[in-house]
């Protein structure tokens, strides 16, 4: 999964910061996509109990308890 930098600038100075280094960018982007790749595969087994192979949005949210 890529996740472009400037998404990351975007999400920190709508949370407020001013400005925000490249390391900081990189090291968001990099907790993001290995976040976003755990729920992804919490969610992918959950599909995979209920007997789907399609991931619905409540796995999403069952996976992120």
């Amino acid at each position: 999964m890529t996740l472009p930098l400037a998404a990351m600038e975007r999400l920190l100075k709508k949370s407020g910061v001013e400005r925000v280094s490249e390391e900081a960018k990189a090291t968001l982007k990099e907790l993001l996509e290995e976040h976003a790749d755990n729920i992804g595969k919490r969610a992918w087994e959950l599909a995979k109990h209920s007997k789907r192979k399609t991931v619905k949005s409540s796995d999403l949210k069952l996976a992120l308890k």
